[in-house]
């Protein structure tokens, strides 16, 4: 399943290209799908499991050297955050931060292409990532306190590129999936979501629900399918506990696809 879910990341596009967002700079990588050989530990949450992806993937490129990962910054014993990996890219420092996220359309949040996209289960939005990502997480290369650790490494500030791999996966609802996209890149789009009261006219389809892990694969024919009063029955203890599950939805035709059944 490691295969599956490495090749899931590589082929999930970056969110925008180039610095088109908040003048946040993507980087830019060209990986090809090739076995991966590392154990990875499952207990791992989602998006920690992904920066070992990312390491994996950063160590097969001949123009890149990883000097330093996960560097948690310290102004005594107070944690100020964490830089996720500083790299050298043809000889050129980088900062890179590494996210992977889920986000769906939903129009009555905000008022503009960013503002309408948010978490699964509500509790956050790309709005709050980026201004994060502005406003604390890159400017903390710039700190006081983070000076000591590049002296260490031999960077100077003055020349250090920051960039973001910013990859996710988007939902448009079901009852409008022919939203056009303007800011954000449009090959990102994963599927879509319903919610209960939408369910019923899929009861012609099975369905798989995969772990967390599981939610960076690409949906494929060979898992054990769920008929739809068996799938209803499962994911009522989610939609209970306020928690939008990721499912493969597998219409009459064969074709298979992605959906968020969302509690809300």
């Amino acid at each position: 399943m490691l295969k599956k879910r490495y090749e899931g990341f590589l082929k999930t596009p970056c969110l925008w290209v180039n610095n088109s967002i908040f003048n946040i700079e993507q980087f830019e990588i060209s990986s090809k799908y090739d076995k991966i050989e590392i154990s990875l530990d499952e207990n791992l949450r989602l998006g920690k499991y992904v920066e070992r992806l990312v390491s994996f993937e950063l160590e097969q490129q001949n123009d890149i050297s990883v000097l330093a990962e996960n560097i948690q910054i310290q102004d005594g014993k107070i944690t100020l955050g964490e830089l996720d990996c500083l790299l050298l890219k043809n000889d050129k420092p980088v900062h890179l931060e590494i996210i992977y996220k889920f986000y769906l359309y939903d129009e009555s949040v905000g008022d503009s292409e960013i503002n309408h996209f948010i978490g699964p289960n509500r509790k956050d939005s790309l709005l709050e990532k980026l201004n994060k990502l502005k406003d604390k997480q890159l400017p903390l290369l710039y700190s006081d306190v983070c000076k000591p650790y590049l002296d260490t490494l031999d960077i100077n500030i003055e020349v250090i590129k920051q960039q973001v791999y910013f990859k996710a996966q988007l939902f448009l609802p079901f009852s409008n999936q022919d939203i056009k996209l303007n800011t954000l890149n449009t090959d990102c789009i994963a599927g879509f979501y319903i919610n209960l009261n939408a369910l019923q006219q899929f009861e012609d389809c099975k369905f798989y629900i995969p772990n967390k892990k599981d939610w960076l694969v690409i949906p494929h024919a060979n898992v054990n399918w769920l008929n739809f009063n068996t799938f209803e029955l499962k994911t009522k203890n989610f939609l209970e506990q306020k928690f939008s599950a990721l499912c493969w939805i597998k219409f009459k035709n064969g074709e298979l696809k992605k959906l968020f059944l969302v509690w809300w």
